[in-house]
């Protein structure tokens, strides 16, 4: 699996367990809602900034984003 599928999916089921959806992420991440889709798609190639202010609106780090679910 690809850096950007794996951050996609670790987006995904971070802002699933918090209850959001994706347009509520994205309000709170200051991104356009297309543009978190592509992210947890993994066709979206994030910035670290980027990613900081989703994991920071997840409530989490950005090495939470990056890492392999065992």
């Amino acid at each position: 699996m690809d850096a950007r599928a794996r951050v996609g999916l670790n987006v995904q089921r971070l802002r699933r367990d918090k209850g959001l959806s994706q347009e509520e992420l994205a309000a709170r991440a200051e991104v356009h809602q297309t543009y978190l889709s592509g992210v947890e798609r993994g066709v979206r190639n994030p910035s670290l900034l980027v990613l900081a202010r989703i994991a920071k609106a997840l409530g989490a780090d950005v090495e939470d984003l990056a890492k392999k679910r065992r």
